[in-house]
């Protein structure tokens, strides 16, 4: 080959905004990301040209039509394909070197420790209504006192919420506890974007059905969402920058251009979210039904 691959010149333009010295640290670190889907895929990807170079990926799907509007590994060439299996040679395409462990079942109780105890970041790309995976997986972070990320593609845009050890922890945020999974949706909706600056331009509310597990996406969202987790992975691997963490988060809505910084102590104990929840059951509660 005339242009080997060498790691120092693929991810030299990143020096300037980060030192050599970090570039180094990056490349050392391991992320753990479950779900490699919508936004899964598109972190994985942005990681990977960021320099880091160690993965846990976990991901049982296979690519099929209605991906294809916002996933970055559906493709005609791809479908029906392991969403794992695809993103995995998509990074290697990348970096050659790269170091992934894949998880073709998704992840489980049963091999949490496997995914999560090597990691210096998990990634949150979980489907919206995979509750029980999210909750446990979360969970163990925080047991595990390994630093968990998750950026909601709502509308044209993207929410942040971080979770770092020591913090607020996911449960105590949503405090879905034993509630039924519409009331999980509802909770983890309007947590993920106190603010809602989606809300506004939603022109067919009815595409919103919390019972039949659907709802509208676009893939800007999907990009947006892998920029801020990209930043805050920089930001958290090489302990530089503030890190908003639950129960402060953030929204930025592209199609509205606006920038909303949020603060719910008490999570959806507070004030302000409790009535944002109770709106909620009754508006996308009378949707589902509908």
């Amino acid at each position: 080959m005339k242009n080997p691959f060498r790691y120092e010149q693929a991810f030299a333009r990143n020096i300037g905004w980060i030192t050599p010295e970090e570039q180094q640290r990056l490349r050392n670190k391991r992320v753990a990301i479950a779900g490699i889907g919508g936004v899964g895929g598109v972190h994985l990807l942005t990681l990977t040209r960021l320099g880091i170079s160690r993965f846990n990926i976990a991901d049982f799907d296979r690519f099929d039509i209605p991906n294809f509007n916002r996933q970055v590994g559906a493709m005609m060439s791809t479908l029906g394909q392991p969403k794992a299996e695809v993103l995995e040679r998509m990074a290697r395409d990348i970096n050659p070197e790269v170091d992934i462990r894949v998880f073709p079942d998704g992840v489980d109780a049963g091999n949490l420790d496997d995914f999560l105890g090597d990691a210096d970041l998990y990634v949150d790309g979980l489907d919206f209504f995979a509750f029980d995976a999210r909750r446990q997986t979360f969970a163990r972070c925080a047991q595990l006192g390994v630093p968990a990320t998750t950026a909601a593609p709502l509308g044209m845009g993207a929410a942040l919420l971080n979770f770092m050890p020591g913090g607020m922890t996911f449960e105590e945020y949503f405090q879905w506890g034993d509630l039924p999974d519409i009331d999980k949706a509802i909770r983890f909706a309007i947590g993920l974007a106190p603010a809602g600056l989606h809300r506004p331009y939603l022109v067919m509310p009815e595409a919103v059905n919390f019972d039949e597990q659907r709802g509208p996406s676009t893939f800007m969202a999907c990009q947006l969402c892998a920029g801020i987790v990209g930043t805050e992975a920089l930001k958290i691997l090489l302990g530089r920058g503030k890190v908003l963490a639950a129960p402060y988060g953030m929204q930025f809505d592209a199609y509205r251009n606006k920038l909303k910084q949020t603060w719910r102590p008490g999570g959806s104990s507070h004030p302000i979210q409790k009535l944002a929840i109770a709106i909620g059951k009754r508006q996308f509660g009378k949707l589902s039904k509908d």
